[in-house]
């Protein structure tokens, strides 16, 4: 109930709810009890309520209700209506907005350096007009003078802190869009590389087929459903990127046909994948999706022909991929998409290695499912 009513506060003008803040001070002082206890600056004697006593007042109140809209203004019909209260004698307590108008001009104001100037200035004649018609001494007019530049200190500090967060907020955002230009790259990297390489080994094996046509239709045929699902997967990236798409989810969410896509390039590919996938897996099974894609990437490049195999476990909190390569290593090194893939497992709270043994390469990683990326 209170937020629905704070929400629709909130919606009002900021002059009407700056407005009731004036209308405080309207009220405070013309209570009889406070009346000729306000500011006395100049120690000149108290004077009876009059005419100019309402516009001092009305001077002195009502334009705060444009503290934050019109800051400069604000200030200075405020200081206007406190010159007529502290010359007259009112000595009315709603000069106290004058501190309130000093804060909103340093927090909300513009040209701060030339209003300071000026109104040092204003302050100076009004301190000699005071100083002559009143008793007090001159260190009196030093100290109020003080009181008014705190005032304007706390607005200005306002005004520092608003901006530092808003810079802040900027530094956030910008961090955000380079973290997701970082990941849509990672994507891109791995479609594509996983798809091109696939093509460009099939082709190389057509090559030498031209004396076997039913083996080249077959090698041919192998690059077409190739390609299609490499655009397939470059179309399913781009809807990522739209706005309106929902939660992100595997690219045609089948492990099985990656490891389809290996063995018609002419890679042996052993497939085992235990367990059930979770309802509700996250990033997870899309980050498993692009270890084994990765891995099988690699195995074409550096170790075409080679048997190499496939594990896949789904557990209850996470999944578990293990790809091994036989025959050594090459020049198999750790490169941008496999640091990618140590990258987004991590985010995840999971583990990555990729190891090049005597027996192969061996890519590993525990991807705990639940998580988003």
């Amino acid at each position: 109930m209170i937020e629905r009513i704070l929400a629709r506060w909130r919606r009002f003008d900021v002059a009407v709810r700056d407005l009731p803040l004036g209308l405080l001070f309207l009220t405070a002082a013309f209570l009889p009890a406070v009346q000729s206890h306000g500011t006395q600056l100049g120690g000149l004697p108290a004077r009876p309520f009059d005419a100019l006593t309402f516009v001092a007042i009305g001077l002195e109140c009502l334009p705060l209700a444009g503290r934050r809209r019109w800051p400069g203004t604000c200030l200075a019909l405020v200081s206007l209506g406190f010159v007529i209260d502290q010359v007259r004698g009112y000595h009315l307590v709603s000069g106290a907005a004058l501190a309130v108008a000093l804060i909103s001009a340093g927090a909300y104001g513009e040209r701060r350096r030339a209003t300071v100037l000026l109104y040092s200035a204003a302050y100076a004649v009004l301190a000699v007009v005071l100083f002559r018609l009143g008793t007090e001494p001159p260190e009196e007019f030093v100290t109020f003078y003080l009181l008014l530049v705190f005032a304007w200190g706390i607005g200005a500090w306002l005004r520092a802190t608003r901006a530092a967060e808003a810079e802040r907020r900027l530094r956030v955002a910008e961090d955000t869009r380079a973290a997701e230009r970082a990941r849509i790259a990672r994507e891109l990297h791995d479609v594509v590389t996983h798809h091109v390489t696939a093509m460009v080994v099939q082709a190389e094996a057509a090559r030498y087929l031209t004396a076997a046509p039913t083996r080249l239709d077959e090698s041919l045929t192998a690059i077409t459903g190739t390609g299609r699902r490499a655009i397939t997967d470059l179309r399913h990236l781009l809807d990522l990127l739209n706005p309106d798409h929902g939660t992100e989810t595997t690219p045609r969410g089948s492990l099985r046909t990656l490891v389809e896509t290996a063995r018609e390039a002419g890679q042996p590919v052993d497939f085992t994948e235990d367990g059930t996938p979770a309802e509700s897996s996250g990033s997870a099974d899309l980050v498993a999706y692009r270890v084994v894609q990765e891995a099988l990437t690699n195995a074409l490049k550096h170790a075409r022909g080679r048997r190499t195999s496939v594990e896949v476990r789904h557990g209850e909190r996470e999944i578990e991929v293990a790809v091994r390569t036989d025959g050594p290593p090459g020049e198999n090194e750790p490169g941008r998409g496999l640091a990618g893939l140590r990258e987004r497992v991590s985010v995840l709270g999971g583990d990555f290695s990729a190891d090049a043994r005597d027996a192969g390469f061996v890519v590993r990683a525990r991807i705990p499912t639940g998580s988003r990326s």
